[in-house]
């Protein structure tokens, strides 16, 4: 087999569109993921006493519960009520329940390490409870949960791989179709290897101008 015009007109391609289908995941996952922790975090620290329960219940079954499960659960399980999901859309949101889980811990550890005198004295300023979360507390918390929601956003990156299993064909699908294929298992997973290496670099150093862009003078060296 010739190296070059298999690069080229095989895996490349291949590869390729296995990368825009983990980017789809990725990009639909990620937000909807932050979003939905920063709720369960607001909800486990600020919200009733039954809405805490069931924001730290939801944590314990998530962080409990290993991701390929829960994704057989949501393509495989829930047909059996009367609820069909594509491969694409259980996979999209077994990340986003998996990922909220995961980012609700950060973002709930950065709201605890704000110092509860911030919220009295706003409020003795004239502000409500829900300004003070909103504009005083929250906007702390998510300041110093950067590192670990960066964390997590890199692991999307990597678990994503997972959504093959059933029958998504992103990266490492691809990847894996090409090896078998061309019995090229070294070539290809080194070079898939690469992308993902490729993609973390790019998330690494996205985060890193991040915290430099949002960094209080003074505060965060």
């Amino acid at each position: 087999m010739d190296t070059a015009p298999f690069i080229t007109t095989v895996l490349v391609p291949a590869l390729t569109q296995g990368l825009v289908i983990t980017l789809q995941l990725i990009v639909l996952a990620a937000p909807f993921g932050l979003l939905l922790g920063i709720g369960i975090a607001l909800g486990r620290q600020y919200g009733s006493r039954g809405v805490s329960v069931l924001c730290k219940l939801y944590v314990i079954f998530v962080k409990g519960c290993p991701l390929l499960l829960l994704l057989f659960i949501l393509y495989f399980g829930l047909p059996s009520v009367g609820i069909t999901l594509s491969a694409f859309a259980a996979s999209v949101i077994g990340f986003i329940l998996c990922n909220a889980a995961y980012n609700s811990e950060y973002v709930r550890g950065a709201i605890l390490s704000v110092k509860d005198g911030q919220m009295v004295a706003a409020q003795a300023l004239g502000m409500t409870r829900q300004q003070t979360i909103r504009e005083i507390v929250l906007p702390q918390a998510l300041r110093r949960a950067i590192p670990g929601l960066s964390n997590e956003f890199i692991y999307l990156i990597k678990y994503s791989s997972l959504a093959y299993m059933l029958t998504v064909i992103e990266l490492s699908g691809a990847g894996k179709l090409v090896a078998t294929k061309y019995f090229a298992y070294n070539e290809v997973f080194f070079a898939v290897g690469l992308v993902y290496l490729a993609l973390v670099s790019i998330t690494t150093a996205a985060v890193h101008i991040l915290e430099k862009k949002v960094a209080v003078p003074g505060l965060i060296s």
